[in-house]
């Protein structure tokens, strides 16, 4: 690469009213900072970013309040000695218009590449293989895909690529029926030339709008004839129309990819990110017999001011966030427990998410099926829950600052 290109990355965090989904999960903390495998989940796609060679910047996009994210991005900025900025958008411009609103602070450093990317996509993110695949295709842009089942593709934007060339010739978000079984992982590599493209878009809109007499066909293209001029959408606006016209390529990942769109899909993902770490930090992940400290199963994450008993024993896929406490004869398997949550003694915990502050009583279960798709496949404890000793919870969502003092099965305890 030349010394003189420089690359930014954008990586697009949604805002309150996006994560509804993730109730109860996000009432207390911005779901792109919830922890997965014990960092945030913004900061995977971030660590992936420092793989790029002469990244200059990097930049958060939302409509999250900015006190919401200035402690995370200045102790990250600290950390990766590298610009990390939180750019607070007005109101929702659409996903590709989010960018272009701030198209002179993302430009500044006149990057050659821009890399844009979802917070709530979980992948390996292989964004230096990426960025040599699009200089090959002298693209535009071009688009981590993935192949899938050809039942779950309608569930997101479906795509036809050339085999030879990889350019992208077709591509239909969330299809009703079958188009192909490749599709948009929501990591991009683009020109500055994109931000023309955005451009073109908004002034063709204009100019619909200025039009005062409207054909039965623009009747027929209402939907879009309402949107705002400013409110951009990658997918539909821009790749939808620009495939087939050689400015768009695919590079086709292999590895696991999924949609972060639940909290059960969390504890997936959480998961993943830790069988991800034995390849990338090994030091990250949790070691132990039982003799001076606790007996460790499979990938586990446990952070350093967390007390656990030695007579615990933990994994696999567990996630243990800072300052919870593990008494003795606790068993935890596929959960996250998160800050200042304690575990008594010979408790045990099953695919969950154990909230901030809460507590699981002596002799207790809080425990689910696993099933990662079925609402109810995962138990998760709001912010300080408290199960008293001896009950059990099974399949169940219990909102904050609730007190159980009898088991309960296939409930949301509002």
């Amino acid at each position: 690469m030349e010394s003189s290109e420089k690359v930014v990355a954008v990586i697009m965090v949604g805002g309150p009213t996006k994560g509804t989904r993730f109730r109860p999960l996000s009432f207390n903390t911005p779901k792109p900072l919830f922890p997965l495998a014990g960092q945030p989940m913004v900061q995977h796609p971030i660590s992936a970013c420092k793989g790029i060679t002469n990244l200059a910047q990097i930049f958060l996009v939302g409509f999250y309040e900015e006190r919401d994210f200035a402690l995370y991005v200045s102790s990250l900025s600290n950390e990766l000695r590298l610009p990390v900025r939180y750019l607070k958008e007005d109101k929702p411009h659409g996903s590709a218009g989010g960018i272009y609103y701030f198209r002179d602070i993302i430009l500044e450093d006149s990057p050659s590449y821009i890399f844009l990317l979802n917070c709530d996509v979980c992948c390996n993110f292989p964004l230096p293989d990426m960025l040599e695949a699009h200089k090959r295709s002298g693209g535009m842009g071009t688009i981590l895909v993935k192949k899938v089942s050809a039942e779950s593709a309608n569930q997101f934007g479906a795509l036809v690529a050339d085999p030879v060339t990889n350019e992208l010739l077709h591509y239909t978000e969330k299809p009703e029926t079958f188009v192909s079984d490749l599709i948009n992982c929501g990591v991009y590599v683009f020109t500055s030339e994109i931000f023309d493209a955005i451009e073109d878009v908004s002034v063709h809109r204009e100019g619909r709008a200025n039009v005062r007499r409207i054909s039965s066909f623009e009747a027929l293209q209402s939907a879009t004839r309402n949107l705002p001029t400013d409110f951009v959408r990658l997918d539909q606006d821009i790749l939808s129309p620009l495939a087939g016209k050689k400015r768009l390529y695919t590079y086709q990942t292999m590895e696991f990819w999924e949609q972060i769109k639940t909290p059960g899909m969390s504890l997936k993902c959480s998961a993943l990110y830790l069988a991800q770490f034995q390849l990338t930090s090994p030091h990250l992940l949790a070691t132990g017999n039982g003799t001076k400290s606790a007996n460790i199963v499979g990938d586990v994450y446990i952070h350093p001011s967390a007390k656990v008993h030695p007579t615990a024993k933990i994994g696999p896929n567990v996630s243990v966030s800072a300052n919870v406490r593990v008494a003795a004869g606790v068993r935890l398997i596929s959960c996250i427990i998160l800050d200042d949550a304690e575990i008594m003694e010979n408790a045990v915990v099953i695919h969950s998410i154990i909230g901030w502050k809460s507590s699981v009583g002596k002799w207790s279960r809080v425990q689910a099926n696993g099933d990662f798709n079925d609402k109810l496949g995962i138990t998760i404890l709001g912010e300080a829950v408290i199960v008293e000793d001896e009950v059990v919870v099974t399949n169940s969502i219990v909102l904050p600052n609730k007190t159980l003092n009898l088991s309960v099965a296939e409930e949301i305890i509002l």
